[in-house]
């Protein structure tokens, strides 16, 4: 089944999980343990390329790449769903905190975080 949305996604997840009896090891503490490896193995990737470098991928580099991104992805969204977490949802109340947070005025162009700002 091709999954479009992140809805159709973890339908198919779960229903991998469950197929193989590994819902008992996808506790909240266990998944974002496996969620924390998976971001320190994508990191291996940039680890010391250049900031040219690392926006120039060459294509087997940007494969593993992708599939790194889809275990993060995989996990974050079997943590989601066993916390009853709307990942969308939960994105757009972010992004409307950053807008207030970093107003265009203030911040456009300037990478500085909240706090250092006047």
């Amino acid at each position: 089944m091709p999954a479009d949305s992140l809805d159709e996604l973890n339908t198919a997840l779960l229903a991998f999980a469950r197929e193989r009896d590994w819902e008992q090891f996808h506790s909240p503490k266990n998944l974002s343990m496996a969620l924390a490896g998976e971001c320190g193995e994508l990191l291996e990737h940039f680890q010391w390329l250049s900031e040219q470098q690392s926006n120039e991928l060459p294509p087997d580099k940007k494969g593993a790449v992708a599939l790194e991104m889809a275990d993060i992805l995989i996990y974050l969204i079997r943590l989601a769903e066993r916390l009853d977490i709307d990942l969308v949802a939960s994105a757009r109340r972010k992004l409307a905190i950053n807008q207030e947070r970093y107003p265009l005025d203030k911040v456009r162009g300037d990478a500085r975080r909240a706090e250092e700002y006047d």
